[in-house]
């Protein structure tokens, strides 16, 4: 027989958009993971990112709240990969991009795109998140890299006031950080 608390965890997932059974925390972690992969795979230019994290949500049966997010950074990343390149080299003029290794580049696109474009979590939290994955697939330097330049967006951000977005743009509305909508933006993590 379950327990209350086991019910009231149930229903908390539910309401955060995970299905019974799966962390929503767990579900995120596994859309960056999946992001992160797909952008990584598709830098080698045998495939596209979209078609790339279709495949593997198909493959590992992807439940939608991570798919949704994976989704959503994969496609910031491919959209607007430009202006995070150029993003990512003026807030680390000693890594020029094409110059990193290519896990490297695609962690740092990644983690640019869904704090950038995405608000479906806190600031900190995502650094957090991104700096344990550049750890995990990376190392060390890797996650010194990405803490310090996703530190630097948000603490820019915060310089700008609330009026002004982290990703610089103008406010266009939609799911995107450009809209200007409130956001965590604590300082970074790791």
């Amino acid at each position: 027989m379950p327990s209350h608390e086991d019910e009231f965890d149930r229903q908390e997932r539910r309401a955060e958009g995970a299905p019974d059974g799966l962390d929503p925390h767990e579900a995120q972690r596994d859309a960056r993971r999946l992001a992160l992969g797909a952008t990584f795979e598709a830098d080698f230019g045998q495939s596209t990112a979209e078609r790339i994290l279709e495949r593997r949500i198909a493959d590992e049966g992807i439940v939608e709240p991570a798919a949704d997010l994976a989704r959503q950074i994969v496609s910031s990343v491919v959209a607007k990969r430009d202006v995070i390149d150029a993003r990512i080299e003026a807030l680390a003029p000693r890594y020029p991009v094409v110059q990193l290794a290519r896990i490297d580049r695609a962690l740092l696109r990644s983690a640019m795109a869904e704090l950038l474009h995405s608000r479906a979590t806190p600031a900190r939290v995502a650094i957090a998140e991104w700096v344990e994955l550049a750890r995990t697939y990376s190392g060390e330097p890797a996650r010194r890299l990405l803490n310090g330049v996703l530190g630097r967006v948000v603490r820019e951000a915060a310089d700008r006031g609330p009026e002004m977005p982290a990703s610089g743009s103008s406010s266009e509305g939609g799911k995107d950080r450009d809209s200007g909508n409130d956001r965590d933006t604590g300082g970074s993590t790791g």
